[in-house]
């Protein structure tokens, strides 16, 4: 039986909201900067600001597994919202949201999704607890990356 999971993460970055916005939008380049990102491959192209694109994303981190799963943009509202479907071996929604105030970047991303993987549901009632933490590095590293993309100085 599939768990679910659902995330909320909340970056602050000392940036114009349009670099921001930029770099998430255009995520076929995030393995450049976002550790954790092995792959991210455009299936669909979509209409022009990408509704309809679908995009496989492959991730890695500290564990020893590799999770894959396709994404389809459904709504695109520059530099407020981006919102997709997953499915693959994760399936569910994702939505990037994004405010600026006094020159600071307020991403918020909410994650809720199903595990399809057998093995990840099976031992879920053990890991569950890492699958989190998992996340969560994962997501620590992106705004990392994102930060040193900018030229943010910590």
């Amino acid at each position: 039986m599939a768990k679910s999971y659902s995330f909320i993460t909340y970056w602050e970055i000392n940036a114009p909201i349009e670099k921001v916005w930029a770099l998430i939008y255009n995520s076929t380049e995030w393995a450049n900067w976002w550790r954790g990102v092995v792959d991210v491959s455009e299936l669909e192209k979509g209409n022009e600001n990408g509704i309809d694109s679908i995009r496989r994303y492959t991730w890695k981190s500290k564990l020893p597994y590799k999770l894959s799963f396709d994404m389809r943009l459904t709504e695109f509202e520059y530099c407020k919202k981006l919102s997709g479907t997953a499915f693959g071996e994760l399936e569910g929604n994702g939505t990037w949201m994004f405010k600026e105030k006094d020159g600071v970047t307020i991403v918020t991303y909410y994650w809720n999704i199903v595990t399809n993987k057998t093995w990840m549901n099976s031992l879920a009632f053990l890991l569950k607890p890492i699958f989190i933490y998992n996340h969560n590095v994962l997501m620590r590293w992106g705004k990392q990356g994102l930060e040193q993309k900018l030229g943010i100085k910590k």
